[in-house]
């Protein structure tokens, strides 16, 4: 593929090449409205689907929650227990996916007169996914109904405990499966081996399936006539919980995935609901979140607590109908987001020095581990890794006992989830699975090696791949006179943006240094001038120690640069401006 405006190889060492088809604002018949569509076209979007994807509706995108395998007997089953009142648990994950899955199905029973319990594991000491001593614990305090949410897929063991005691379960997940389950009354997962039409969802985050049960579960009480009478509930109030899974979850935001953010950030910008609201409060956002809020701002909060504080404080906020409890709540979230960076950043170190040693032997897959190191930032740590390096990255925080919990990341293209399956098949592993972009463990110390070897022989040849076709992909080429609040907002009627439908991408340029400094932790902050006069407010995220950060710090005053990366709004002034959040940059003369 031609490289465009001739950037062969970048300051970071990659080319520059259009994402799909061409946009070049310099030429004078160019409009934002035409960039729209063009966004569009280049994320997937077929010609004739373009309405639908502009305005992404759930009426547009939903499907009939009975093409999933074992959707409907869930359903059927949530229904005998609300017309009979039973005690219904509900099982989540200690993360956002987990804890906004739960909420919703917490919520939709109480709607329906069913107070159920929630159950977050303790990631520490119960570690993910169900326990058979839960289950016990669970079926003696009576209930008679479990419904685990974005956990259950591997989880045999504890399956087969809680149908010793003659409790149903219900597994809500979309986990990747092997080909044998375990023994629920209903599994309900896109990425079951044997799905049929469903599968086409896999994409989903545990959430998103969740939903689709709420709505299976109105649907059968309505034609059992259960509303004659009373009110059905308002699904629809619950995609702000929707949205918020969806994008922390780093799920792809294409099909059903796109009207559930673009719909559920309608929701939340409406304060709805309490935790929601006191959350974004304590995040200090200051207008209605978008989607990169969700994942940089909300879910690290509801995150910190199942990482260094109470694995239940999201799933408590999430459903609170106290505004002084969900003050209180999202501000001791708050205060354990800061206290989560501050440990993280002491793992991040130790990890970066392991990680540069392993990339220097040759390494396609980075696999550290530490004694000591806190489990609960291990995957932002693994996240940071990959980034850095490019290449799938394991994080093991290593007990006193010698049991490791791992944490992984992975590329495009390269399926992470399924790897983990097969070391477990290969008794590599105690305990592990995920999906292919992310992925979780329980190793012996002594097994790190021979796992590394593993995971090194089967993906290399992916992650070569991966990088081979590694190329920084643009979406329009401006002058910096161009980046203006209107462009941005043009850009933003193709999101919502995330995992699987990328943000654009411009090149701006040329453009000559008039001043640059460090900011912040490594960011570099930079004032820039193009030759239409115009000036352009930049900044470069940590990079103030990469070639980039470097190349801009030190670039001459008549030396000319190309920079690219994403526009946004910067609201801090008087008026809001745009300014580029540099991801690379190349010489233009």
């Amino acid at each position: 593929m031609t490289s465009i405006l001739g950037i062969d190889r970048s300051i970071l060492g990659q080319p520059w090449r259009w994402r799909s088809l061409a946009a070049d604002a310099r030429d004078p018949g160019f409009t934002p409205d035409d960039l729209v569509t063009q966004l569009l076209l280049a994320r997937g979007c077929a010609r004739e689907d373009l309405a639908a994807y502009r305005v992404p509706s759930i009426r547009g995108f939903m499907p009939d929650p009975s093409i999933f395998r074992d959707m409907d007997r869930a359903a059927e089953r949530l229904a005998d227990a609300v017309a009979a009142g039973e005690q219904v648990a509900i099982f989540g994950d200690y993360d956002v996916d987990g804890a906004t899955s739960a909420a919703l199905l917490l919520l939709v029973l109480r709607a329906l007169g069913i107070e159920a319990r929630p159950y977050i594991p303790d990631r520490m000491l119960e570690g993910y996914g169900p326990t058979g001593t839960a289950m016990v614990a669970l079926a003696g305090a009576g209930a008679t109904l479990i419904v685990t949410v974005d956990c259950g897929a591997q989880a045999f063991a504890a399956l087969d405990e809680a149908r010793a005691v003659g409790v149903d379960v219900i597994v809500v997940d979309h986990h990747k499966c092997a080909a044998a389950l375990p023994h629920a009354l209903a599994l309900v997962n896109p990425n079951r081996l044997d799905e049929g039409e469903g599968a086409a969802h896999g994409h989903l985050a545990a959430v998103g399936v969740a939903f689709l049960l709420a709505a299976a579960l109105v649907r059968t009480l309505r034609a059992r006539g259960f509303f004659a009478g009373r009110a059905e509930p308002k699904l629809i109030d619950l995609l702000d919980l929707v949205a918020l899974g969806t994008v922390a979850d780093v799920a792809q935001l294409r099909g059903l995935n796109r009207a559930f953010v673009a719909q559920g950030l309608k929701v939340m910008a409406a304060r709805r609901n309490i935790g929601i609201n006191a959350l974004i409060e304590a995040s200090r956002l200051t207008r209605s979140p978008v989607a990169s809020d969700l994942g940089f701002a909300l879910g690290p909060r509801i995150n910190a607590g199942g990482r260094v504080g109470q694995s239940d404080l999201g799933v408590r906020l999430l459903t609170t109908q106290d505004p002084v409890e969900a003050k209180a709540i999202a501000t001791e979230l708050d205060r354990l987001n800061a206290e989560r960076r501050v440990i993280e950043g002491g793992v991040q170190e130790e990890a970066d020095g392991l990680a540069r040693a392993a990339v220097d032997a040759g390494r396609r897959v980075v696999v550290v581990a530490g004694r000591g190191w806190h489990a609960g930032v291990i995957g932002i740590v693994a996240g940071r890794l990959k980034e850095k390096f490019g290449r799938p990255a394991v994080v093991i925080a290593i007990d006193e006992h010698g049991v490791g919990k791992g944490s992984a990341r992975s590329v495009s293209g390269v399926d992470l989830g399924a790897a983990i399956l097969a070391a477990r098949e290969h008794d590599l592993i105690v305990a592990g699975g995920g999906h292919a972009m992310a992925a979780g463990l329980t190793i012996a110390e002594d097994a790190i090696p021979a796992l590394a070897d593993f995971l090194e022989d089967r993906l290399a040849e992916g992650v070569d791949r991966s990088s081979g076709d590694r190329a920084l992909l643009v979406d329009a080429i401006l002058a910096p006179g161009g980046v203006t609040p209107t462009l941005v907002e043009a850009m933003e009627a193709g999101g919502p943006y995330g995992m699987g439908w990328p943000a654009p991408r411009i090149a701006a340029g040329p453009v000559r240094v008039v001043r640059c400094d460090v900011v912040g932790t490594d960011h570099v902050r930079a004032i820039v001038a193009g030759d239409d006069g115009r000036s352009l407010k930049t900044v470069a995220f940590r990079q103030a120690e990469t070639a980039l950060g470097q190349a801009l710090l030190g670039a001459a005053p008549h030396r000319r640069l190309w920079l690219a990366g994403r526009v946004k709004i910067d609201d801090w002034g008087s008026k809001p401006a745009a300014e580029l959040h540099v991801e690379d940059a190349a010489w233009a003369d």
